[in-house]
C-alpha cells in the first residue's frame, strides 16, 4: 500500500532517470538477443510513447488541480492509475494489432485518426477543461453514492453499511478516464511503427511506469514546455502517414528513418519551448501550486494548467 507523502523533486528526478534507464537498457538487450532492427524498432516505439506520456503529465496536473487533491494523496492516485493505464494499453495493443493484421483497411482509419489527432493538438486553442464532465466520471457519480470530500487516502468509506466512493476515487477515476483516450493514439502510434505485439507492449510498458515519477519531476516546470504539443502533433501526423503508407506500394518507412525522425522532432520541440520560456517562472504568477490548489478544500474547482496537449484526453463538453 502507497504510504501518504509527498514525493520530493530530487526524489522524482532519481526515480525518473533509473526508469529511463531501464526502458534504455532493455533495447540494448533486445540488440544483443534479436539484434540492431529490432532494437531499433523498439526504441522508435519507446521514444515516440516517452513524448507522448509527457502530455499524460499536463492531464495529471489538471486532474489534480480540478479536483485540489493534496499533494499527500498524488503518489497513491498515481500507483493505481498507472496500473489500470497498463492493462487498458494491453487490450488496445492485442485488439489493435489483431485488427492491422486481418483487415488491412484498418492501417487507413487508424492512421487517419492519427492524423486528424496531430492536427487538432496543433491548432487547439487554450480554453478551460473540466474532468468531472468526462462521461465515464458522469457515469461512476451516477452509479456509485460518492461523497463530495477527502476521507484521507480512502477510495471507499462506509456510511450506515453502505459503501461509498470518496472525492479521492471519483479523482482516480478522471485519471482512468482520460488515459483511455491516451491509449488510443499512443498504441496507434506504436502500431505505425510495428505491429509485433511484443515490441509494442515492451515500449508502452516501460514508458509508462516512469510516467508517476516524471510527473512529480516535471510538475513544476511544465508552463516551460509550451511547445511540446507542436512536436507531440507532428509525431502523430507523421505515425500516422508512415501507417497509411504501410498498406501502399511505398511500404513501411525505414526504421533508421522513423527513429531519427522521432529524435530530431522530440529534441527540436523541447529545446524550442526551453529557450522560448528561459526567463518565464515555472508555475507562472497566476497559476497555484498544486499544494496550494490542495489548500482550497475538497471538490473546488481550481485554476488548471492550459496547454493544448492536455485535451486530447479530456472532454470540455457537456454529455447529454
Amino acid at each position: 500500500m502507497q504510504q501518504d507523502r509527498v514525493t520530493s523533486s530530487k526524489e522524482a528526478a532519481i526515480w525518473s532517470s533509473i526508469w529511463i534507464a531501464i526502458g534504455l537498457g532493455f533495447g540494448l538487450i533486445l540488440l544483443a538477443w534479436q539484434g540492431g532492427e529490432v532494437s531499433s524498432t523498439y526504441y522508435a516505439g519507446y521514444l515516440i510513447e516517452k513524448a507522448l506520456s509527457i502530455d499524460n503529465v499536463f492531464v495529471f496536473a489538471l486532474v489534480f488541480s480540478f479536483f485540489a487533491v493534496p499533494d499527500a494523496y498524488q503518489h497513491k492516485v498515481l500507483f493505481w492509475g498507472v496500473l489500470g493505464a497498463l492493462a487498458a494499453r494491453l487490450v488496445f495493443i492485442f485488439v489493435g494489432a489483431e485488427l492491422l493484421q486481418v483487415f488491412f483497411w484498418t492501417a487507413y482509419l487508424f492512421g487517419a485518426f492519427l492524423i486528424w489527432t496531430g492536427w487538432k493538438m496543433a491548432v487547439s486553442k487554450d480554453e478551460e477543461v473540466h474532468p468531472d464532465r468526462n462521461p465515464i466520471v458522469r457515469l461512476v457519480k451516477k452509479l456509485i453514492p460518492t461523497d463530495p470530500k477527502f476521507h484521507g487516502d480512502k477510495f471507499f468509506i462506509r456510511r450506515n453499511g453502505k459503501r461509498i466512493a470518496t472525492l479521492l476515487f471519483v479523482a482516480l477515476v478522471a485519471i482512468e478516464a482520460t488515459d483511455l483516450i491516451f491509449a488510443i493514439d499512443s498504441v496507434a502510434a506504436v502500431l505505425a511503427i510495428t505491429t509485433n505485439t511484443f515490441l509494442v507492449w515492451t515500449a508502452n510498458a516501460f514508458a509508462v511506469l516512469g510516467l508517476r515519477s516524471l510527473y512529480f519531476c516535471l510538475a513544476g516546470l511544465l508552463r516551460r514546455f509550451a511547445y511540446l504539443h507542436y512536436g507531440l502533433a507532428v509525431l502523430l501526423a507523421f505515425a500516422g502517414v508512415k501507417l497509411i503508407l504501410s498498406e501502399t506500394p511505398v511500404g513501411k518507412l525505414p526504421i533508421p528513418l522513423t527513429l531519427g525522425v522521432i529524435t530530431l522532432t522530440i529534441t527540436v520541440s523541447i529545446a524550442w519551448s526551453l529557450i522560448a520560456t528561459r526567463n518565464q517562472p515555472p508555475n507562472g504568477d497566476d497559476q497555484p501550486t498544486a499544494t496550494e490548489a490542495g489548500s482550497a478544500g475538497g471538490g473546488e474547482t481550481a485554476p488548471a494548467p492550459h496547454h493544448p496537449a492536455a485535451r486530447r484526453g479530456t472532454s470540455d463538453k457537456e454529455s447529454p
